[in-house]
């Protein structure tokens, strides 16, 4: 790969960032669709920036480098100069990356670069205009569990009819399968009827196909067809697993349903091997979870044999329940989103809380680190001083949430009593209050934005 090399060591690595030359690095991992795809345009940007040096760092394999930078989750990039990193990037953002790249390097064919960055992003292909990162995540989603069901709401509360009949007959027929609830993710829901080419919800697949919505569930049930399918797929259950042996089999079930909660991680919660496993224990103790935990590193049958048995190349991995919730990334997002302690609440690990209005706005100055409350979005502002902030925040190329308060009168009227502040928009960093547009741009023409934004 032009441009690009592969770090050995983390001695090596803090040669090359002492020696003040932009570097960029990429840490991936090799079973991670996203990484492979951002990869191509990190190669492009090396070949676009001769001036800057770009390495790649393989996450799971460089455990102590990846702990040094804080890596919670794939793809991640860092930004070095003058032997200091100055700015990092999580997840699949070409924009971004290119954005941060050209901001470390200085000037280049910016032209080019966006081309390469449009071509590679994969905005589009042959699933019908889905990108590959959404097209990804659906077949992660619907190949989670053999029986899969994407519905209105959950199976002990269903949002529509529909969704609980399916969920009626399931449960009647005895039949086991993971859901995922299309009313808390607009891109899935859209995302999904393009994938699957079924306009409506909701949608029942089995081992990775569509089976269809609830009339052809019905009719599957009443002709037999649905518990014959069941029943053929339970017969050749140790073939499906790739010749694990029917003992093995048994094992691994036992200890995935030997706790409501369990990690199979590398270490233990108090010394974790890698910083995957020590991110996702972390999560759990923030959000106050009781789990157990199984070390993959001392049995070599478990370790190998779980990764055939759930589908799931990497460690760690989350049971909620007996169902794999995913790795350190996706537990990183769903409790980002609130996912995670709705889904802890639903299957009754932790108790439900009513949330207040009070407790609603904590959670939401504080769901990212810069996060601005506004009229609009940030590519589509509805005022004035709203679009003035957002443009000093990415001169500064500072990144951060928003919340229109157009959308929701509560938050709009709660949040000024909440922040003793009468007038919009509203910029927080750390869940701290910095003031509105006046402040944030007299902080911004003194030079005092980025420094103040990023202690």
């Amino acid at each position: 790969m032009a441009g690009v090399r592969d770090v050995k060591s983390k001695t090596e690595l803090d040669e090359v960032v002492k020696g003040g030359k932009p570097v960029v690095l990429h840490f991936w991992a090799s079973w991670c669709d996203a990484s492979k795809q951002m990869d191509q345009i990190f190669s492009h940007l090396a070949t676009d920036y001769p001036q800057a040096l770009f390495y790649r760092v393989e996450a799971e394999e460089q455990p102590e480098i990846s702990d040094a930078y804080a890596v919670a989750a794939v793809p991640f990039f860092a930004f070095c100069k003058d032997g200091k990193t100055f700015d990092k990037l999580e997840g699949a953002n070409p924009s971004g990356l290119a954005e941060k790249v050209a901001k470390l390097a200085g000037p280049a064919a910016i032209e080019k670069v966006q081309v390469n960055v449009e071509k590679l992003s994969g905005t589009e292909d042959a699933s019908g205009g889905l990108n590959s990162v959404l097209k990804s995540r659906l077949e992660k989603l619907i190949n989670s569990n053999p029986v899969f069901l994407f519905m209105k709401g959950s199976p002990e509360e269903p949002k529509c009819k529909f969704s609980r009949k399916v969920t009626e007959i399931l449960k009647e027929e005895g039949i086991s399968f993971g859901s995922f609830d299309i009313l808390t993710d607009n891109e899935v829901r859209e995302g999904l009827k393009v994938y699957s080419n079924w306009p409506t919800y909701p949608q029942l697949y089995f081992k990775g196909e569509l089976l269809g919505g609830c009339d052809i569930v019905v009719s599957m049930k009443e002709s037999g067809e649905l518990q014959d399918l069941v029943k053929e797929s339970n017969m050749s259950d140790s073939k499906e697993n790739s010749g694990l042996d029917a003992q093995l089999i048994s094992r691994l079930k036992e200890l995935i349903n030997s706790s409501p909660v369990l990690v199979f991680m590398k270490g233990s919660p108090d010394e974790p091997k890698c910083g995957f496993s020590g991110k996702l224990v972390a999560i759990l103790k923030e959000e106050n979870v009781p789990f157990k935990s199984f070390d993959i590193l001392s049995d070599e049958a478990v370790r190998q044999g779980l990764k055939v048995f759930s589908k799931w190349p990497s460690y760690p991995q989350l049971y909620i329940k007996g169902e794999l919730i995913g790795g350190s990334d996706i537990v990183l997002e769903m409790q980002k989103t609130g996912e995670l302690k709705s889904l802890l609440e639903e299957k009754g690990i932790v108790e439900a809380k009513v949330e207040t209005l009070e407790d609603r706005l904590k959670h939401l100055v504080s769901s990212s680190p810069v996060m601005l409350f506004m009229k609009g979005t940030p590519d589509a502002p509805k005022c004035g001083f709203s679009s003035k902030v957002v443009n000093a925040l990415r001169e500064e190329g500072v990144e951060f949430g928003s919340f229109d308060i157009l959308s929701d009168e509560e938050v709009r009227q709660g949040l000024k009593s909440f922040s003793n502040w009468p007038t919009y928009p509203q910029l927080y960093y750390k869940g701290e209050l910095i003031g509105g547009c006046d402040i944030v741009l007299e902080m911004h023409n003194g030079g005092e934005l980025k420094e103040t934004l990023s202690e």
